[in-house]
């Protein structure tokens, strides 16, 4: 039998730079889809726009790629009306919780039965490396000259704090914890947020 979730899968063309972090998230999700024998038929992946966002494209299976901060709204809404899927938001820490932070905020309120995977490398690295609401203070873009000057937005702290179901955050250099934590996000009844520290190679390298 094949496994369309290949982790392994060679035969397609990644879009990243050498060394980002998506390329680890994409294999640990993968993992995590298999182990959970979750077939491609009943699995929806929605993103919005960035270089997290392309991630769906690497998988065969249903997909669905929106607008800029609006991959929660639509997740919610495919399984409103299809409850039976299993369906997962991605996208990076810009998309998630800039332009989507208010859907980021009342999808915790609805605690919908979805996961919500957040791709964290603290920066914009589609439009080439400005600020996201993450960015640690004092750190220095082509924009922010001098600095960023703002305490970073803290989701989790935010989503425990909006009694969110399932919190969790892991760093993409331990594959083995993120595939369990990703595996368990996937499991649970509810809105579960996985937020995963990455590094831009390019804009951020951490």
């Amino acid at each position: 039998m094949v496994n369309l979730f290949d982790p392994e899968d060679k035969n397609i063309d990644l879009a990243w730079c050498p060394g980002c972090g998506n390329f680890g998230i994409l294999k640990a999700l993968k993992r995590a889809l298999t182990e959970l024998k979750i077939k491609p038929e009943s699995l929806v992946l929605v993103s919005g726009i960035g270089q997290a966002a392309k991630t769906p494209q690497y998988f065969k299976t249903n997909m669905f790629n929106g607008l800029h901060g609006r991959a929660l709204p639509v997740a919610t809404a495919i399984k409103a009306c299809n409850p039976e899927l299993t369906v997962i938001a991605e996208g990076g820490d810009g998309d998630m919780y800039g332009e989507g932070g208010n859907h980021f905020l009342h999808a915790i309120r609805r605690n919908p039965n979805l996961t919500n995977i957040v791709h964290n490398n603290m920066v914009y690295g589609l439009t080439k490396g400005q600020a996201s609401p993450t960015s640690r203070k004092g750190f220095k873009t082509p924009v922010q000259v001098n600095g960023v000057f703002l305490e970073p937005f803290n989701p989790l702290a935010v989503a425990i704090a909006l009694n969110a179901s399932f919190v969790a955050r892991a760093f993409i250099g331990d594959e083995e914890q993120t595939v369990e934590i990703l595996k368990e996000a996937i499991k649970h009844k509810g809105y579960a947020l996985v937020d995963i520290f990455q590094p831009c190679v390019s804009f951020n390298k951490l």
